[in-house]
């Protein structure tokens, strides 16, 4: 997985036909390839790749000599890609901006700064070739009624911060803060006969 960082390189990405071609690149291929799986004109394929390329999302695998003419094989640069919000530089959503713990836009602010900031991790710890130790929970849980939601939220709410006050070492000699993030949403209904 590669997060996008850049601004142009996020636009690059976006674009319906590159985005398509990264999805094309998972398996090396070269314009001509590229040409006949999309119904496109090799030279569009080109000028699309040259912009992949000149932004990092696509590398040459090899090149094939075919006569006269040298043919690049491509490849993209990660099997999925995320666009980290810091693209959005000062109007990506902000937590601090929107302290209302209760609300939809809150969570959402809250789970744009763990994209982003794992997104920097991902790509320190990729150049460094190391990996980040993380641990998520992921489940679904069905309420009976607010009331009975609302006390789950509570006593989440008193297990986790007990759970920080027992862990949490502030004088630990270099020890390494780590974000805890606990969310509860409505679970988003799959359509009818999936």
């Amino acid at each position: 997985m590669a997060v996008i960082e850049d601004p142009a390189a996020a636009e690059v990405s976006l674009d319906p036909v590159r985005a398509r071609l990264l999805a094309e690149l998972a398996v090396p291929a070269s314009a001509t390839m590229l040409a006949g799986r999309v119904g496109l004109p090799r030279q569009k394929i080109n000028y699309h790749l040259r912009a992949l390329e000149r932004h990092g999302l696509i590398e040459l695998a090899e090149e094939r000599r075919k006569g006269n003419v040298t043919e690049r094989v491509m490849r993209a640069t990660a099997a999925s890609y995320v666009i980290s919000p810091a693209v959005l530089g000062a109007v990506q959503p902000d937590p601090e901006r929107a302290p209302d713990r209760l609300s939809a836009r809150w969570l959402l602010a809250i789970a744009t700064r763990l994209v982003r900031e794992v997104g920097m991790l991902i790509t320190g710890a990729a150049q460094a070739q190391r990996r980040v130790a993380t641990f998520a929970l992921d489940g679904e849980v069905r309420f009976a009624s607010a009331e009975r939601r609302a006390a789950f939220a509570d006593e989440l709410a008193t297990a986790v911060t007990g759970l920080v006050a027992k862990y949490h070492d502030e004088s630990a000699a270099g020890g390494r803060a780590h974000r805890v993030i606990v969310a509860v949403h409505p679970a988003i209904r799959a359509p009818e006969g999936e």
